[in-house]
């Protein structure tokens, strides 16, 4: 059967083998503006904060990443939330918040915090430091650059492929924030459009970046990581299970990922950073959740369009993301 009969007109992928990358999470689980790579989708309005009575009442140990005392925080639903349970605990204003770590204080995208913690998991925040302004060449038409979001409204730099433009410009590094581009403000802007825009930007001139880096403890000081290595995903929290953190509805606690969800959320974030240049967990999980009992291509294609159309993914995509499942599910890892 042709794949997507009966679909609407899609529009042509946003990136081609470039720039954004929904963080584990990415991060899709914010109310609204990016999910940061959270399953959420695109943007869309999302449903009033659960009552009190309905979050999961469960504590969690954090510290700021370059170095404090530790705090506890309860009663959050979506990252949004945590990012303001953090930044109450340590009296700082929510936008000073860029990311959070799952157990490393250092700058480590296999750690990146995103739809799920596990309920045993200590998370590490990582704040505002150094601003700086850096003019690049675009030399090539990849830059090099996988893009992720927070889940409350910040891109940022998740990796940086070696050999690439950005790889040879030294004050860049995995963890900036990509405030603007070329004067235009990114504050609010969900990954893909942060790669779409850097995609689009013409060949053979030059463009300038404003960047915020997170604040370093003093054995971060000359880090300059590439990011987390293709296929590398995170371990989705330790101990009895995980918190999953929704757009939409109250958080739940459930059972750790089975192999098969394991593999085929790698398997599909994978596929996400091969046609889109992003690379977002809670994306691919969400959209695993939608393929596992689709009996065709065309129903997951039609899942794809209902939840996260948005997105625009090609009929291409949607056929390799329902062979990575397929494969999964059968044990073809």
């Amino acid at each position: 059967m042709p794949l997507g009969l009966g679909r609407r007109k899609k529009a042509p992928p946003l990136v081609e083998n470039e720039e954004a990358e929904p963080g584990r999470g990415g991060l899709g689980v914010g109310e609204s503006g990016p999910l940061g790579g959270s399953g959420g989708g695109g943007p869309h309005v999302g449903l009033p904060p659960p009552p009190p009575s309905l979050r999961p009442r469960l504590v969690f140990h954090t510290q700021l990443a370059h170095g404090s005392p530790t705090g506890r925080i309860e009663g959050f639903t979506n990252v949004k939330e945590l990012y303001g349970k953090i930044a109450e605990a340590f009296r700082l204003p929510p936008a000073e918040v860029m990311f959070c770590t799952l157990n490393t204080h250092k700058v480590d995208m296999e750690k990146l915090l995103g739809g799920q913690i596990g309920l045993e998991d200590f998370i590490f925040a990582h704040v505002k430091g150094q601003r700086k302004e850096v003019e690049v060449f675009k030399s090539e038409e990849a830059l090099g650059l996988t893009i992720t979001d927070n889940g409350a409204g910040y891109a940022f730099i998740k990796r940086i492929k070696e050999g690439s433009v950005i790889d040879r410009i030294q004050v860049i590094s995995v963890g900036d924030m990509i405030e603007s581009i070329n004067g235009q403000n990114l504050l609010g802007c969900r990954h893909y459009e942060v790669a779409k825009m850097l995609k689009d930007l013409p060949r053979g001139r030059t463009f300038t970046l404003k960047l915020t880096e997170p604040r370093k403890a003093f054995d971060m000081i000359s880090q300059r990581s590439a990011g987390a290595r293709p296929g590398s995903g995170p371990q989705l929290g330790t101990g009895r299970g995980t918190l999953r953190l929704r757009s939409r509805g109250p958080a739940t606690v459930e059972e750790l990922p089975s192999a098969f969800e394991e593999k085929a959320i790698e398997k599909v974030d994978d596929l996400l950073e091969s046609y889109m240049g992003i690379r977002d967990t809670e994306l691919a999980a969400t959209m695993v959740e939608l393929g596992r009992d689709k009996r065709n291509p065309d129903e997951l294609a039609e899942a794809l369009d209902e939840r996260l159309g948005d997105f625009a993914f090609p009929d291409e995509f949607v056929f390799d993301v329902w062979g990575a499942i397929g494969d999964a599910k059968v044990g073809r890892y």
